[in-house]
């Protein structure tokens, strides 16, 4: 698994320094060529890093300044690119940029920008990154407890199969130990969404410190199995060097 980014832009010059940028750092890019489409894309898909040409495509600004009302990608780290005479770096902070790039951009400015971000991606994945699981959940509801199956779990929430309807109007108290370890976790949850097959969505409530952080080194530990290309940037001191 890799890192995700969209480029709006049809600026070929900056397309021809950021691609091979993003490539060496494990990050995808998807180019669109129009606002309007980059607009619809953002509603539906997600991506970790949203790169903007505000002043040389039209609609660009437009685009950014929707970007952190969409559900998909409210929190993607934002790019804005400028061609110092339209936007300037104070306005385009103002609309959610969270890095400004100014033109021309050389391809060290970029590996250097990027690498600073670098950071802010990853942990904007392990937000809403879900790992894979099979392990048992015990479901307490006071007296009675319900046996399930975990199926994928995330800093915030977990997915179970249940054997039997959840009771309603009941918080539940969540018990299960991570896979490959010895670490037992115990969450209060409540429910997030659930279908009629037995699957049910527990968003973690009232999280201890210390069980927050347990679980975010566990799902550190498979992202960097996922994408270990990112990690190994993130460790870097300094960007490749790049004429």
């Amino acid at each position: 698994m890799t890192l995700e980014s969209l480029l709006l832009s049809r600026d070929t010059d900056l397309m021809r320094v950021l691609r091979p940028t993003l490539e060496k750092l494990a990050i995808d890019v998807e180019i669109c060529q129009e606002a309007k489409a980059a607009a619809d894309i953002l509603v539906s898909e997600k991506f970790d890093a949203v790169i903007v040409d505000c002043d040389d495509l039209k609609g660009g600004l437009e685009v950014l300044q929707g970007l952190r009302s969409t559900p998909s990608n409210k929190s993607s780290v934002t790019f804005a690119v400028l061609n110092g005479k339209k936007t300037t770096t104070q306005d385009a902070f103002g609309m959610g940029a969270n890095f400004v790039l100014q033109k021309p951009i050389s391809p060290l400015n970029a590996s250097r920008c990027f690498h600073a971000a670098l950071n802010f991606m990853v942990k904007e994945r392990r937000r809403y990154f879900r790992q894979p699981v099979r392990m048992a959940v015990h479901v307490l509801l006071g007296d009675k407890e319900l046996k399930a199956a975990g199926t994928n779990i995330s800093e915030g929430g977990i997915a179970l199969q249940l054997r039997e309807a959840l009771p309603k109007g009941v918080a539940p108290q969540l018990k299960f130990t991570l896979p490959e370890t010895n670490l037992t976790m115990n969450f209060e949850a409540e429910v997030a969404w659930a279908d009629i097959k037995g699957r049910v969505g527990f968003r973690f409530q009232n999280v201890p410190k210390s069980s927050q952080e347990t679980l975010e080194r566990w799902l550190d530990e498979r992202m960097e199995k996922e994408f270990p290309r990112a990690k190994e940037r993130i460790a870097a001191s300094e960007p490749e060097s790049t004429q």
